[in-house]
């Protein structure tokens, strides 16, 4: 499987490459920043303690959908 992810990845053009670190990057930024929505108590914004973390849970969801959708795109593609 490592295999096969590692040579999709060669395959792919310089754009494509870029697009995917992109991808990834921004899932990392919607994770951390729910993770720190949900664990910093002393948010600037006051929120209170169930919308702070339903908001983290939130942003969190929303970026494992967009790594999902990236690379199910991805696939019907090939």
């Amino acid at each position: 499987m490592i295999k096969k992810l590692i040579s999709n990845y060669k395959k792919k053009s310089l754009n494509e490459r870029f697009l995917l670190f992109i991808g990834i990057l921004f899932f990392l930024i919607y994770l951390t920043f729910g993770i720190i929505l949900i664990f910093w108590t002393s948010f600037p914004v006051r929120l209170q303690p169930k919308y702070r973390i339903a908001l983290g849970i939130l942003l969190m969801a929303y970026g494992f959908f967009r790594f999902y959708r990236y690379f199910n795109t991805n696939n019907d593609e090939e």
